[in-house]
């Protein structure tokens, strides 16, 4: 695996402190709904379990990042997408010093893990070595590529790849 890029860092970082941040909310609730300072406790246990949640999550996705895995790309992505709108949502409720970073580093984080070099990062095919060769002769093995192969064409290649029906 080649070295990380700094835009794959910035939205693993960045998805951290947001996921450090739902914990820290889901804790403060949880505190306030405990002591009985809810006005609606019934909701309030939802929020904190939501939060909670999510901020796990959240941090999953930023560790899933730094290690490569193509699944924590589409959650991050998702993520900063709720946040676009949470964030308008608290400028127009006169919030505005929750609502400017939060959505801020909403679209930071989401141009950068849709960078080029994100993406050509985290969908790098590691296992095209390590796929089982099919039962029968073998087939001679291809050099590897001097250069990588853009993401549009290693789609393409796993298009010819697919069986036809006959």
């Amino acid at each position: 695996m080649s070295k990380r890029p700094i835009t794959v860092q910035a939205a693993a970082a960045l998805e951290a402190a947001e996921g450090l941040a739902a914990l820290g909310f889901g804790g403060y609730t949880g505190v306030e709904t405990a002591v009985g300072a809810a006005v609606d406790p019934a909701s309030a246990i939802g929020v904190t379990v939501l939060a909670l949640a999510g901020g796990i999550g959240m941090l999953a996705c930023a560790r899933g990042l730094l290690r490569a895995d193509q699944w924590s790309r589409a959650p991050t992505v998702l993520t900063q997408l709720f946040a676009l709108p949470i964030a308008w949502s608290l400028w127009q409720s006169d919030r505005p010093g929750i609502a400017i970073p939060m959505g801020a580093a909403a679209a930071v984080a989401l141009v950068a893990v849709l960078s080029p070099p994100s993406t050509a990062w985290l969908i790098e095919d590691d296992d095209e070595d390590e796929r089982a060769a099919p039962a029968g002769p073998a087939k001679p093995v291809k050099a590897a590529p001097a250069e990588p192969r853009s993401l549009g064409r290693r789609l393409m290649d796993r298009l010819k790849e697919q069986p036809t029906k006959n």
